[in-house]
């Protein structure tokens, strides 16, 4: 026998600590979301990272350049389908904390074929090499700073300052919309012969490039080309490393340290502690109501239905608390997308951690309810009755 305004009689009994409970399993699912997406986006690079893609970069450091020559020597390398450059340039978009994302120069021509998931959404690819100014942008960084296609963007430049201190000005011609994890869809890319031509004009030098990018032909062995790459420029002027998209990618991740793992521990920690919490508040509730559980089973109730009274009780207030968290977690998602994608990190609670959390949920219910569950279904009549709640 099981009767559902019993259980919710007796959560209303104690409103305020009801309340308590559900407000902290819904502050402490809420974390955990978040904690656990903000661990899985800080790998989501290396996890969506291509097999058939390779960077190439300075041996000595990702901060020195590579001579321009460079992309044709690599390109000749047998198995190479595609190569395009990729230097990052440090502009900033005027002076508020909105305004700081990733741009790089790059090829037009060989882009799209090393990175087929950037997928064009507004403008054209047409666009892109008709106008020597001409930019693409993620959609939702042109969202954030309410850019539309035409805009003149000007860009405060860092590394590439002209000697009178004006802003570099760009078109947006195009937005584009990641299909993989591997590509952040808040950057901008731009033309590399604007790049060149400006700081030959106004500097009087040639740019070199961070990293290569090059895709290679299907079914190619990755490592004799990688290290065939290598050996090209062995003696100088500049050595290189070559390695998968997802090495490099483990480069950023690692910068972070221990970070990860500091997350992990802390969202760990706040579970063990709602955990214990949940379990003290059952316990409670257990022995306030020995005396009605006597009764109950007095008048005809079964050792299982008590039982499971208290079982539910404990299923409905952990319930209520943990879901109501995860859904708070997911309803925030577009609001903590808008701060992470300023520092690279592609935040999602991805359905995996949804799933976790909602069996993490349950569990907390069972775990939580079964000592006074049990407690309930051995309990005898006169035992009961003797108490004073």
């Amino acid at each position: 026998m099981f009767n559902f305004k019993l259980v919710r009689r007796y959560l209303g009994k104690h409103l305020v600590r009801s309340l308590l409970t559900v407000a902290s399993l819904m502050v402490a699912l809420f974390l955990l979301c978040l904690l656990q997406a903000i661990v899985v986006s800080l790998d989501a690079g290396v996890r969506g990272a291509k097999r058939d893609r390779l960077i190439v970069q300075s041996a000595v450091s990702l901060f020195v350049d590579l001579p321009l020559n460079y992309q044709q020597k690599i390109g000749a390398v047998d198995g190479v389908e595609s190569i395009c450059k990729w230097q990052y340039f440090g502009g900033h978009f005027q002076d508020d904390e909105k305004g700081y994302f990733a741009q790089f120069a790059t090829d037009f021509d060989t882009l799209f074929a090393c990175y087929p998931e950037i997928e064009v959404v507004e403008g054209s690819k047409e666009a892109l090499l008709a106008d020597r100014t001409a930019c693409i942008v993620g959609k939702s960084l042109a969202d954030r700073l309410g850019w539309k296609l035409g805009d003149s963007i000007p860009l405060e430049a860092t590394f590439f300052a002209k000697p009178d201190g004006s802003a570099w000005d760009f078109k947006l011609a195009a937005t584009y919309r990641p299909t993989s994890t591997a590509m952040d869809g808040g950057m901008m890319f731009f033309r590399w012969d604007y790049l060149e031509e400006t700081v030959k004009a106004t500097r009087g030098e040639t740019p070199g490039t961070g990293t290569y990018v090059f895709r290679t032909r299907a079914g190619a062995d990755q490592a004799p080309i990688a290290a065939t790459v290598e050996a090209l420029f062995e003696n100088g002027p500049q050595r290189v490393s070559c390695s998968t998209e997802a090495a490099f990618q483990a480069q950023f991740v690692s910068m972070y340290g221990n970070l990860p793992f500091f997350v992990s521990a802390i969202g760990g920690g706040v579970l063990v502690a709602i955990v214990l919490a949940c379990i003290n508040t059952m316990l409670m509730a257990f022995r306030e109501q020995l005396h009605d559980a006597g009764i109950l089973k007095a008048v005809g109730f079964t050792d299982g239905s008590v039982a499971t009274l208290m079982l539910a009780q404990s299923l409905v207030l952990c319930g209520i608390g943990g879901f109501a968290g995860i859904g708070l977690a997911k309803l925030t998602e577009p609001v903590m997308q808008l701060m992470l994608t300023r520092f690279g990190v592609p935040y999602e609670v991805p359905a995996e951690t949804v799933a976790l959390a909602s069996a993490l949920t349950i569990s907390i219910g069972l775990v939580a309810g079964v000592v006074p569950a049990w407690r309930a279904r051995q309990l005898r009549v006169v035992e009961a009755l003797r108490s004073v709640e």
